[in-house]
């Protein structure tokens, strides 16, 4: 893949630009922020270039200058809510960004609890927190939130929630996903640093879309197919077309609560120091993309990912036919069809051919490697090995995995934990690897390869089982599936 971001541009970018906005507002910001600090993988698939930890990294940079407040709702501690990416609950997710952003050297000041009305889950979790030595915050339900502005901003709205100690200039407020409460947080402390005489400012920081980019641009395309479970629509920034005659993207959201946010603002300080949404950003990625076509080939890839996502989800359930019409027409917008991915028509014709499951990866050179399915390996697991032996230069016929490895784990499957699928999965076959290096020059050089597959794509004639797509996502290997289940068991 092309390179189209500059990442050191970025990050000395991004915080200087930060740094600017702290000095606007007399020296204090709170700064919202949204999508990822870190893992940010879609940012670093529609950039190429764009590093995962980018953010977190830029945040470094002003170490002596900021501090976190991480913020979760009540609500969602009392229903367990889950981040889908990680499979962990919102509040298990709070303390691992805890111990991520102090192994970084980042100061957390503290968590602060939205929306709550005393459920017992939301003070358990805060005694948890505290036996750690963190602070905690409590932030209250505000009934008519957001339209009730008389109620809000006053000694019973913003004024009843505690007020966060912090000690930096710049104040970065995230959480584990979207809802948590945010903005809130930030709009109650600039209540309460105002009635403190406390000169502060908030600014929002959202990677995507990206405001300088056109609306209908494949980058901010495939922000809208990312999120199309949540109803997000980049739209121009009417707000700031009418303040300076310059058209900007924005998303739905922000533009309508912009009305409510001036009147906040207008109740606390008198005026609204912004005239738009766009006003409000600090992102900078537009300006580090250096290679605009391969940003827009990256992003139509992704949409196209994004699609069988969508149609692996509607296949089993967990995802609605709403999305996958949504995405669709993104593609249409973005001129893409699913046959522009490179590892479909390969994966389809080698299925066809054998009259089984079959998966197609593609290397970083373009080079397209098979597998099918065998009484030995799954189909991902089969072009796993042969991708491995292609890019080790190892003949294809040669085995780097001694049957003395296969047959005890196939017996320990089926005799011993219950599986009827004596084939090994490619977590399985990279155990057996591992074991084979012991002993195989051949299998220590294979394994040697698996840095290389990080970025690769891959393709599968049928909806692989979870422990595939795990260590598919582990070793970096972007994995589309056909929405085909390989058997009509009720239960895959």
């Amino acid at each position: 893949m092309k390179t189209g971001f500059s990442n050191e541009l970025y990050l000395k970018t991004q915080s200087e630009h930060i740094r600017d906005r702290i000095s606007q507002f007399g020296g204090k910001l709170y700064l919202e922020f949204g999508g990822k600090l870190f893992d940010d993988y879609h940012a670093s698939r529609v950039l190429p270039g764009f590093e995962p930890d980018a953010k977190l990294r830029m945040l470094m940079q002003l170490t002596d200058q900021a501090e976190i407040v991480i913020a979760i709702s009540a609500r969602d501690i009392v229903k367990n809510k889950i981040r889908g990416d990680l499979g962990i609950t919102y509040d298990t997710d709070v303390l691992r960004l805890i111990n991520v952003f102090r192994e970084r050297g980042l100061y957390v000041g503290s968590v602060v609890i939205t929306q709550f009305e005393g459920q017992d889950a939301a003070l358990l979790f805060r005694n948890r927190l505290q036996n750690y030595g963190v602070k905690v915050y409590l932030h209250y339900r505000i009934p008519g939130y957001p339209n009730n502005i008389p109620l809000i901003v006053s000694d019973e709205g913003y004024g009843k929630n505690d007020y966060i100690e912090t000690t930096r200039p710049l104040v970065i407020v995230t959480a584990p996903g979207p809802g948590s409460g945010k903005m809130a947080t930030c709009l109650s402390q600039l209540y309460h640093e105002h009635k403190r005489g406390i000169s502060a400012g908030y600014a929002k920081f959202e990677t995507f879309p990206i405001w300088n980019l056109p609306l209908k641009h494949p980058v901010n395309l495939a922000y809208e197919a990312a999120t199309a479970d949540l109803e997000d629509v980049n739209m121009i920034d009417p707000f700031h077309l009418e303040a300076y005659g310059t058209t900007t993207v924005n998303y739905n959201r922000d533009v309508e609560i912009f009305p409510v946010l001036q009147a906040i603002f207008e109740s606390i300080y008198g005026y609204c120091q912004y005239k738009s949404p766009t006003d409000m950003g600090v992102n900078m990625a537009g300006s580090c993309i250096i290679d605009d076509a391969a940003c827009c080939e990256a992003s139509r890839q992704e949409i196209i990912r994004r699609y069988y996502a969508a149609l692996a989800g509607l296949a089993d359930g967990s995802r609605p036919e709403s999305e996958v019409g949504k995405i669709e027409l993104i593609m249409k917008q973005a001129h893409v069809k699913p046959e522009d991915r490179r590892v479909v028509a390969p994966a389809l014709s080698r299925a066809a051919k054998t009259g089984a499951p079959a998966c197609a990866l593609e290397l970083d050179n373009g080079t397209i490697i098979t597998g099918k399915t065998s009484d030995l390996l799954g189909a991902a697991a089969a072009s796993l090995l042969n991708a491995l032996k292609h890019l080790a230069g190892i003949d294809h016929n040669i085995r780097i995995i001694s049957p003395e490895a296969i047959a005890p784990l196939q017996k320990l499957k089926t005799a011993y934990l219950g599986s009827q699928n004596p084939r090994l999965h490619t977590d399985e076959v990279l155990i057996a690897l591992s074991i084979s290096a012991a002993t195989s020059q051949d299998a220590r050089d294979a394994m040697a390869q698996l840095p290389n597959l990080k970025g690769c794509q891959a393709h599968s004639s049928v909806m692989l089982a979870q422990v595939d797509v795990r260590t598919m996502k582990k070793l970096g290997i972007q994995l589309t599936c056909e929405p085909v289940y390989e058997n009509k068991k009720i239960l895959y």
